[in-house]
């Protein structure tokens, strides 16, 4: 039988999802305490790889266990889980559920914070430079890449993708009543390495005044590296919300 787990976690401490030479993973924590509930090894296979530092709200991972559980078994997991890594539920599905390639769309978003704060860290960014940025300005600059369907720009180098192609169906910035809050929403049906943050920078920038939205779409027209990139930090990026077509 498979399943899902459904996940919430802090990034801050971990290498990512996968474990790195340099740092532990989420996926390592979580099948190192299924070892000890199931007395045997269990692997898990997540929806994506988030870098080291990115948090979830709402990520799923699959594994394959020959029996049923009990309607509470997640509360024995989180038991046995550090206070930075929790299971909402464990959902049984169809023999060849994929966790990563079944996935219809994924939704994140990025915040950050103008007055410095120590309370208020977390899964938001603080951004040093003393000025508001502009929300117009921000949402001009991420609304444009709903006319694309390709972002090489937007993509690390070093990845393995075999293509540069997604289906981006949300981006756009809002701002809370207080001014000192921003957050940025992305949906799509995949993302590439670095993508998110490499955008949040790009918007940014052009808010600055630093970057023309005319040279990213030229940037995006011709799919080549947009000169002057800026990958914003990774603690205020969170995987908030990934859909499947068998799960409500």
């Amino acid at each position: 039988m498979r399943y899902f787990l459904q996940l919430s976690y802090n990034g801050a401490a971990y290498s990512g999802w996968q474990s790195q030479p340099n740092g532990t993973g989420i996926q390592a924590v979580i099948q190192d305490q299924l070892h000890t509930l199931f007395r045997q090894p269990v692997e898990i296979v997540g929806c994506g790889r988030t870098d080291a530092g990115v948090h979830a709200t709402g990520f799923f991972a699959h594994f394959d266990w020959p029996e049923a559980f009990p309607e509470h078994f997640h509360v024995r997991l989180n038991k046995l889980l550090p206070p930075d890594i929790a299971v909402q539920g464990i959902h049984p599905v169809h023999v060849d559920a994929h966790a990563r390639f079944d996935a219809r769309q994924r939704r994140y978003r990025y915040q950050l914070h103008l007055d410095k704060d120590p309370l208020t860290g977390g899964q938001s960014w603080f951004y040093p430079y003393g000025h508001q940025p502009d929300i117009h300005k921000l949402n001009e600059a991420a609304q444009l890449l709903l006319n694309y369907g390709e972002f090489a720009p937007f993509c690390k180098s070093g990845t393995d993708a075999m293509t540069r192609k997604c289906q981006v169906s949300e981006s756009f910035w809002v701002v809370d009543r207080s001014g000192n809050k921003l957050t940025y929403w992305i949906t799509s049906d995949r993302f590439l390495r670095g993508m998110i943050r490499l955008i949040v920078g790009m918007c940014l920038r052009v808010s600055e005044g630093k970057l023309d939205v005319k040279d990213v779409k030229k940037a995006l027209d011709d799919q080549s590296l947009l000169e002057g990139s800026w990958s914003v930090p990774a603690d205020g990026l969170t995987l908030h919300e990934v859909k499947y077509p068998y799960l409500p």
